[in-house]
């Protein structure tokens, strides 16, 4: 028998011993089974020196096609080929841990594993969290009211945005950068106020631009977590 992690073969010499056939009979018997379209393309290797000397070639079979094979071979010996195929199915399940040492071992790889799922799952949380809540955002948000919707420290946020060049202070007014806003991220709006005629320009973030900031600065708020822990 032939295995790997995913995969077991049955050889046509392990064929001929469980079936009391000679090889090459079994061998030809593939060969017109392949011919015929009923079973697939064998794999072929060679097999350990026979009884001359001389190394045999031998084919490499699934369990499909074995038992294709093998109920043409010989009907009755088909139950006796099952029973090997689940012996080898059996080696091919996980080990069960036979001393302490081992069952230590296991339950220490599965604990790792199941840590890397948790922080994985905790990397991703705050960014789905965000996306969620402000996916429902409609109309342009001021600084205070996405800082707000962020629950984010105003001077943090204001210190976030300058650092990573997404806003920066123009006079006494904070405006975004033209990429942010070409990007469709903020929107400028002008005007007039009534009370004195004094032109303004606000920057707004947009829908797009809330969930875009929502996850950058989620994403910000994790670096800053594993720069601590």
């Amino acid at each position: 028998m032939h295995m790997t992690l995913a995969t077991a073969t049955m050889s046509s010499r392990e064929i001929a011993d469980l079936t009391d056939k000679r090889h090459d009979n079994v061998k030809r018997t593939i060969a017109d089974l392949h011919d015929a379209g009923l079973i697939s393309n064998p794999q072929i290797e060679v097999g350990i020196p026979g009884g001359n000397g001389v190394r045999e070639k031998q084919y490499l079979l699934s369990k499909r096609d074995t038992l294709v094979v093998v109920a043409r071979l010989s009907p009755e010996f088909t139950a006796k080929v099952v029973d090997r195929w689940q012996e080898l199915e059996a080696q091919l399940a996980p080990a069960v841990p036979q001393t302490m040492v081992q069952a230590l071992r296991l339950a220490a790889e599965q604990a790792e594993q199941m840590e890397q799922q948790q922080a994985a799952l905790a990397l991703a949380a705050p960014k789905v969290e965000f996306v969620d809540r402000y996916v429902l955002a409609d109309g342009a948000k001021g600084f205070r009211e996405v800082a707000k919707l962020l629950r984010a420290n105003e001077v943090d946020f204001r210190e976030f945005l300058a650092s990573r060049r997404i806003m920066y202070r123009l006079g006494s007014a904070w405006t975004a950068h033209q990429n942010h806003i070409d990007a469709g991220r903020f929107v400028v709006k002008t005007g007039v106020a009534t009370h004195n005629d004094h032109a303004f320009a606000s920057t707004k973030f947009t829908p797009k631009g809330v969930q875009w900031v929502a996850g950058e600065w989620a994403k910000h708020q994790l670096s800053l977590r594993g720069a601590t822990a």
